[in-house]
């Protein structure tokens, strides 16, 4: 499979992404203002790539459940400094606002993470027109209105016709299909159980045919499960869940925890290739 973005398959080491989070705003539901300022997020963007991220998410708007949206002019404020800091590193820029995504593209971002799909009918094409890569994300409603009382009747196959259907719509707006991955969106207007089942399904969904990316770091589902109130406290939940979703077929993991993402996935990839190795086998 390739995931073409600025000219390159960045999938080419034959084994999944690591993509690290890069939060420069005041108020997203880990980090919030840690890195809010040009000093820090670039200090550290350096660290997450020497802990061996394979690119950045850099996002200047908070999607966290009840998160306002905010003004294009201010994200590519809280962006300008950023992307030049880091501009000799591989970057995706998190927004859903086709101006922030050319601005950013235009400074050296070769990918863009839109948690909206395509919501700005303007996007598909300043994706194209700079050969960059694209994340396709489901989201029910908006971040201020998502966990409203989620409701689904079957949420796995609810996502698995959405992402299908924006990956037509993609296409039909200029869009490689090989410039796009696909992102279920756990934790985006999902209850705890729905992200659970999406992440069991990740195999069923990386069979659309598209790069999936699964960002399960730190969500408040895996708070549920071990009882971890604070999302600094989801580390061990995080590096399970992101060994779980590489071994079941996801081609990059959006995460906080770099280092020991980085490890987890390297083993979980190994037994994943061992075992298609025997299946092989066992079918000749």
């Amino acid at each position: 499979m390739i995931w073409r973005c600025g000219g390159r398959d960045r999938l080419a080491a034959g084994r999944p992404l690591v993509m690290g989070i890069l939060n420069v705003t005041p108020d997203s539901f880990s980090d919030g203002g840690r890195y809010a300022t040009p000093a820090a997020a670039i200090e550290q963007g350096r660290a997450l790539a020497d802990e061996g991220a394979d690119l950045l998410d850099i996002g200047a708007e908070s999607t966290r459940p009840g998160a306002q949206s905010v003004p294009a002019a201010e994200q590519i404020r809280r962006l300008a400094p950023v992307l030049e800091g880091l501009r000799d590193l591989v970057i995706s820029v998190d927004t859903a606002h086709a101006g922030v995504a050319a601005y950013a593209l235009g400074r050296g971002a070769v990918i863009v993470n839109d948690v909206s799909a395509l919501s700005d009918p303007a996007m598909a094409g300043v994706v194209a027109a700079a050969g960059a890569g694209i994340v396709l994300m489901h989201m029910r409603g908006t971040p201020r209105t998502m966990q409203s009382d989620p409701h689904y009747d079957d949420v796995v196959a609810t996502v698995e016709a959405f992402l299908r259907e924006r990956l037509a719509a993609a296409t039909a707006a200029g869009l490689d299909p090989e410039c796009v991955a696909i992102d279920p969106g756990i934790g985006f207007g999902k209850s705890a159980g729905h992200s659970v089942a999406l992440l069991a399904a990740t195999a069923r969904l990386a069979a659309i045919g598209r790069p999936l990316l699964v960002g399960a770091s730190r969500k408040s589902f895996l708070g549920r499960l071990t009882q971890a109130a604070d999302p600094r406290d989801r580390l061990e939940a995080s590096l399970a869940a992101a060994a779980l979703a590489t071994y079941l077929g996801a081609a990059i993991v959006r995460v906080h925890d770099v280092a020991g993402t980085v490890r987890a996935v390297q083993v979980a990839a190994a037994l994943r290739a061992a075992t298609v190795d025997v299946g092989t086998r066992a079918r000749n």
